[in-house]
């Protein structure tokens, strides 16, 4: 019994020695990312101050990167272009808003803008469509699979 009480109160001193020890690392994380936040856009946007301090560092080390980031896969306008869309479908003014304004920081054109926002309301309305219908998803995958094809092979 003497034994099983020293493995729960060291399990407790543990415990308590690691729960003192995270705040600490999330407030020196989130007050790092602060200020790689402020060197990197100028200012902290209020949008980071909405999260809880646990979350600052996470967050900003998503857009940073994914977002900002010029070595992925997607080019900046590429990427702010798909935000637009998705905004435009959640919808969300506020990100609209963003992702209009860095599409066109990372050179888009108006006509890209428009044709962004025009494709997220095709692919809306066809979502729309498939899934009210109930179109079974084998038929369409089949069918979709047959069009790629046959396209594929005029083309060659």
């Amino acid at each position: 019994m003497l034994k099983l009480n020293r493995k729960i109160g060291l399990l407790a001193f543990a415990a308590g020695a690691l729960l003192a020890i995270i705040p600490a690392h999330a407030e020196d994380a989130s007050a790092a990312a602060y200020k790689d936040i402020q060197a990197t856009l100028g200012s902290v946007p209020d949008m980071f101050k909405t999260l809880p301090d646990v979350a600052v560092a996470g967050a900003w080390a998503e857009i940073k990167g994914v977002q900002l980031n010029p070595n992925t896969a997607l080019d900046g306008k590429t990427k702010e272009l798909m935000g637009l869309a998705v905004a435009a479908q959640i919808p969300c003014q506020y990100c609209i808003y963003f992702h209009t304004e860095a599409a066109r920081l990372n050179g888009a054109s108006e006509e890209e803008i428009k044709e962004a926002v025009a494709m997220a309301a095709i692919v809306r309305h066809w979502s729309t469509m498939l899934n009210g219908s109930q179109v079974d998803l084998a038929t369409f995958k089949k069918q979709t699979d047959d069009v790629f094809a046959a396209v594929k092979a005029k083309s060659q």
